[in-house]
């Protein structure tokens, strides 16, 4: 199998994938770019596919004031679009968004992170049950990280968890429709709690400026706000919840707004006049800066075929507890060990500046045996280099392992040097310990 027809827009699917893990329903591993408009740049300058904006999926309540923000890009998440992108590649695109992300503060419109609410008198004994850390550990005011898996131990989401009453529950969702799951499971369960999507939306305030942003409209009471710590607060005339997270590893918070279909324009216009002063951007979710992070994307680092012990996250299973789904299955993965993990790798290649429209293929350090391929990849401006979540053999993923990826023609072109290194690859601006324990986990 030649290096040209791995880059080429009608290559055939890899002959040999004895190394890769199996599957039920395969990683698409054909290299077809994003409908090629000219000769090798296979459509990765933004050039290429459209989507279709219709009724079918959601446009969320901030959509139209991403659009007036200069949005241009959206792919779809939870059934909502997306938006992807705001600076245009001829000004400097995604990588002038980065600048903003890491000098100053930026505000991302995360309308897709559908808020599934779960209430009643026995809200904690259902969520136990269906993630894998316990749910007392979640107080009052307070959220978590957390992993939800099926009965085979895959994972079905890794969502934000907000308690913001005794007997409530938030399930800010990454890219799956856990709402039906839920529901599904107490349709047998039946736990008394009621179990649906409410009206409220976040957008994630991110960037070494935005404390003083937070505390510039909700005042010194945000200082008060320890990380995955929530508080409630008022902005142009709104209700909202605050959480100090998000999904950049920077500095920031996570604004919830009630009835948020109501009430966008009051919130995001009082957020921008606010942050004038801080040079604030509105700009897309910094995927450059979470690869930095090592901070996984569900449905592309991870999905309901992929386990816990694969991807670094295995601190996320708590075997005291007396029971959960996936626990028998999970005991019986951890006994036996992964045959296929997620590693951190640093790789040459011009730096990607653009969303991959593939999975790059990930071979042996003579580029003879297919091996598997790359979850995640962007240039990191902290490392001068490429940087990406490799899936491979759990064999390959030992630190100094050195490796060839198949880079299309935009970025090099065929195979280009690759080592596994350490995650993160830029240490969090708060420490968690989910962050660093799942980069230590990535390590081998």
């Amino acid at each position: 199998m030649s290096i040209k027809n791995l880059n080429d827009a009608g290559a055939t699917w890899p002959t040999d994938q004895s190394a890769l893990k199996k599957r039920r329903v395969p990683i698409q591993l054909r290299q077809s770019g994003d409908s090629r408009v000219e000769p090798g740049d296979e459509g990765l300058v933004a050039e290429g596919s459209r989507i279709l904006i219709d009724q079918r999926i959601r446009k969320g309540p901030y959509w139209h004031l991403s659009q007036a923000a200069g949005c241009w890009c959206h792919s779809v998440y939870n059934r909502i679009y997306h938006p992807r992108a705001y600076i245009k590649p001829e000004d400097g695109g995604l990588m002038e968004e980065y600048k903003y992300l890491t000098e100053h503060v930026t505000m991302w419109n995360v309308a897709v992170e559908r808020q599934i609410q779960v209430k009643g008198p026995d809200a904690e004994k259902f969520v136990d049950q269906v993630i894998t850390r316990r749910a007392s550990s979640c107080a009052v005011m307070k959220a978590r990280y957390v992993i939800l898996c099926n009965q085979y131990g895959g994972i079905l989401n890794d969502p934000v968890l907000l308690r913001p009453a005794e007997d409530e529950f938030w399930f800010s969702l990454s890219d799956s429709d856990l709402e039906l799951w839920l529901q599904g499971v107490n349709a047998f369960s039946q736990y008394d709690v009621e179990i649906h999507e409410i009206d409220v939306a976040p957008v994630q305030i991110q960037g070494p400026k935005s404390v003083q942003l937070m505390r510039k409209i909700f005042g010194a009471a945000i200082d008060e706000v320890p990380y995955y710590g929530l508080m409630k607060g008022v902005i142009g005339g709104r209700d909202v919840i605050i959480s100090r997270s998000g999904f950049s590893a920077e500095a920031g918070y996570e604004i919830y707004l009630y009835n948020a279909h109501e009430c966008a324009e009051d919130m995001w216009n009082a957020v921008l006049e606010a942050g004038k002063e801080f040079n604030l951007r509105v700009i897309a979710p910094g995927h450059h800066r979470r690869i930095e992070a090592g901070i996984l994307s569900w449905g592309q680092d991870m999905d309901q075929e992929v386990n816990p012990f694969e991807v670094g996250l295995g601190w996320q299973v708590d075997f005291s507890k007396d029971s959960f789904i996936g626990k028998e299955a999970l005991e019986k993965i951890q006994k036996e060990g992964v045959s296929h993990k997620l590693c951190g790798v640093r790789m040459g290649g011009k730096p990607i500046t653009w969303y991959p429209s593939d999975y790059y293929h990930v071979f042996d350090q003579e580029g003879k045996q297919l091996l598997g391929y790359l979850t995640s990849a962007w240039f990191s401006p902290t490392q001068d280099s490429n940087i990406a979540f490799a899936f491979v053999p759990t064999a390959s993923t030992t630190l100094g392992t050195k490796l060839k990826v198949a880079m299309p023609e935009v970025y090099g072109g065929g195979l280009v040097d690759a080592e596994v290194v350490q995650t993160p690859f830029k240490k969090p601006h708060d420490a968690g310990t989910g962050l660093s324990t799942t980069g230590k986990k990535l390590e081998s």
